[in-house]
């Protein structure tokens, strides 16, 4: 069947008409969808964490928590059930405050201190695909329950990460509520502090994003302050500095004049690469483009080194032969800039977002305990080696 017989069959609509009906009807769909899996007055929560879970968050032994619970010295929002303890976020940023106080020779609460750096780590790849929301969600939540104050702030039109954070975005998020509102070239842009929102996790914050941040894309050849277009969102940061640890900014899959600001404010930034020989391709021509592309910006503004730079493998399968033999070959050309620790593919982390949720939020008991315990245990992993990184980077252990 020729194109225009496939486009006339049944209607007699143009092809702008059927695009715009296409798009109408599969929004639509989609949030009856989500309304049925995740109902508009549910609330998004991080479930109640195992003493096990609690402890490593803190950073105290297990049975260290079970005294200080058995102590009473903290409030605690339930009691044991069944002779098991429970504890909720607030539970764990108490401890955490009431062991801060109480042992002045190590520091519970990891804020930054003195002359430590804001980090702002954006979150990049170049195609589709590879896990680099999911990535910066779970890295997200990981370090606000690990004590740090972090800010995320979601670059990429297409909004999975606010979805993930419970911001539809074409429902919840409203115009100049996304990054865009404190970039703008004319009278409307608004402060930075207008747009942030709070997150069901104390210590976590997000900037939702939608359709709307194309707009900068489109007005930056026009405006007359185009020629600093990368100095933007590091401007737009500098009123909330001191009030967040970490920055995460998850980015377009291209590179749009959003992308590159985003590579401009960073300290750091972290490449999310699927060990398949067609994205390790595109990723090849990825950095080529980005390195012509920051040559440029770097005549007119030097642009800073960064404090680190990482790949990280995304969906990996240890089973599959090609995929070893691909992170083999990238091990053997970028070294120790290829973190020592993959995110593996699994169906727990596929199955828990599409009910908008991830790992840290979804009830362990939905899953088969193995798939999810190796899950877990990966992202932990990979989460410890970016803190640490973040650590290093303040001159800490």
């Amino acid at each position: 069947m020729s194109t225009q017989a496939a486009l006339s069959y049944e209607t007699d609509k143009t092809f702008l008409e059927l695009l715009e009906n296409d798009a109408d009807e599969l929004a639509s769909k989609l949030q009856a969808l989500q309304r049925r899996i995740f109902p508009p007055l549910a609330k998004k929560a991080i479930r109640r964490l195992t003493s096990a879970e609690a402890a490593k968050f803190i950073g105290i032994a297990e049975g260290y928590l079970r005294q200080i619970a058995i102590d009473g010295k903290v409030e605690l929002s339930e009691p044991p059930v069944n002779g098991r303890r429970t504890y909720s976020v607030e539970d764990i940023a108490a401890i955490r405050e009431l062991l801060d106080a109480t042992n002045p020779s190590r520091q519970y609460v990891p804020h930054r201190q003195g002359e430590d750096k804001l980090q702002i780590l954006s979150i990049i790849n170049f195609k589709g695909g590879s896990a680099k929301t999911t990535t910066t969600a779970h890295l997200a939540q990981y370090l606000a329950l690990k004590g740090y104050r972090v800010l995320a702030i979601d670059l990429d039109p297409q909004a999975s990460l606010s979805t993930l954070f419970g911001h539809q975005p074409e429902l919840d998020v409203g115009a100049d509520e996304t990054l865009y509102g404190a970039l703008r070239y004319d009278d409307r842009r608004v402060d930075i502090r207008e747009i942030i929102r709070s997150t069901y996790l104390p210590g976590l914050h997000i900037i939702p994003g939608n359709l709307e941040l194309m707009e900068f894309e489109t007005t930056t050849p026009r405006a007359k302050e185009a020629s600093t277009f990368f100095v933007r969102i590091a401007q737009a940061l500098e009123p909330v500095e001191g009030e967040y640890d970490v920055v995460l900014v998850d980015c377009p899959p291209n590179l749009g004049y959003l992308t590159m600001a985003a590579l401009c404010a960073a300290t750091s930034i972290m490449i999310t690469v699927h060990p398949q020989m067609l994205d390790v391709l595109s990723m090849a021509q990825f950095l080529r483009m980005t390195t012509d592309l920051l040559q440029v910006i770097n005549k007119a503004r030097p642009i800073a080194n960064y404090d680190w730079m990482s790949y990280l493998i995304t969906r990996y399968e240890p089973s599959d032969t090609p995929q070893n033999q691909m992170v083999g070959f990238l091990r053997s050309l970028f070294g120790p800039r290829v973190m020592t620790n993959a995110m593996l593919k699994s169906t727990a982390i596929a199955d828990a977002g599409l009910s908008k949720q991830t790992l840290y939020e979804v009830d362990r008991q939905k899953f088969n305990k193995g798939t999810y315990d190796r899950a877990m245990e990966s992202l932990d992993l990979v989460n410890g080696e970016v803190e640490a990184h973040i650590r290093r980077t303040w001159g800490r252990v």
